[in-house]
């Protein structure tokens, strides 16, 4: 075995590669992600100490008036145990994998991907990554179509940096803004905005922050004081979903 091979090796040049195949490139939050991990052996024999998939997101932070755009980790797993790959051979290890049921769906700037990582003792660790959909899982469904029935259109979804109050699992939560085009709300409010925290697949906490338009003196000074909004934190199940419109528009009606 070449001296200068396990050198190019260890910089990764003639190194072994790694390429993650999923089933397929869209899921809904909760869903079971299948696939391969094909590692193709380089010019040298590796020990490959492990093999993981991690599941990342984007999210913006924002500090002094300035934006930036980090990304969180979501899950991360490994699929084997130590193992020796040798020149030019070839493995394939299949592997399920969980999409978690607060992953954050890829709407707007949002993006969602999964790593794939070897982890080779003193040399530089291949990495493969693949982008997926994520598609809301049915509660988050429903309470967007509840609310469209409603009139509102979504303007932004974005992953933000969570106030401390509101962190839970993740350092950020996804809002998803929404504003009356029509319907009951229309020139009542300026903007909905909503927050989901999942505890499973047939329960939701959801935080709604109502946005009431100024009227008069009154009201501009309460939007200049951050009085016209409120905050309302409900509990959705499963059963709730064939009422839901009625019970947002009751509910929001109240704040407005």
């Amino acid at each position: 075995m070449s001296f200068f091979n396990k050198v190019f090796a260890s910089l990764g040049i003639g190194a072994a590669k790694v390429d993650t195949k999923l089933e397929k490139s869209s899921y809904h939050a909760g869903e079971t992600m299948k696939g391969v991990v094909e590692i193709h052996g380089g010019n040298v024999e590796q020990h490959i100490d492990e093999i993981y998939l991690t599941i990342h997101t984007t999210y913006i932070r924002e500090s002094d008036d300035k934006k930036w755009t980090d990304y969180a980790t979501i899950e991360q797993i490994r699929i084997t145990e130590s193992f020796t790959i040798g020149p030019n051979e070839e493995k394939i290890i299949p592997f399920e994998l969980q999409l978690p049921i607060d992953t954050p769906v890829t709407y707007g700037n949002t993006r969602v991907w999964v790593a794939t990582g070897l982890d080779i003792k003193n040399a530089v660790d291949p990495k493969d990554q693949d982008y997926i959909e994520v598609k809301p899982n049915r509660l988050t469904d429903a309470v967007l179509s509840a609310l469209t029935d409603l009139g509102f259109y979504i303007r932004e979804v974005e992953c933000k940096e969570a106030p401390h109050s509101l962190r839970k699992k993740y350092p950020f939560v996804q809002e998803f803004e929404l504003i009356p085009v029509n319907g009951p709300f229309r020139g009542k409010l300026d903007e909905l905005e909503v927050m989901f925290f999942h505890h499973s697949t047939s329960e939701c906490e959801i935080i709604l922050e109502v946005d009431r338009r100024a009227r008069g003196l009154g009201g501009f000074l309460a939007e200049a004081l951050n009085l016209d909004e409120s905050l309302i934190r409900l509990t959705i199940q499963e059963s709730d979903v064939p009422k839901l419109t009625n019970n947002f528009q009751e509910i929001i009606t109240r704040y407005t």
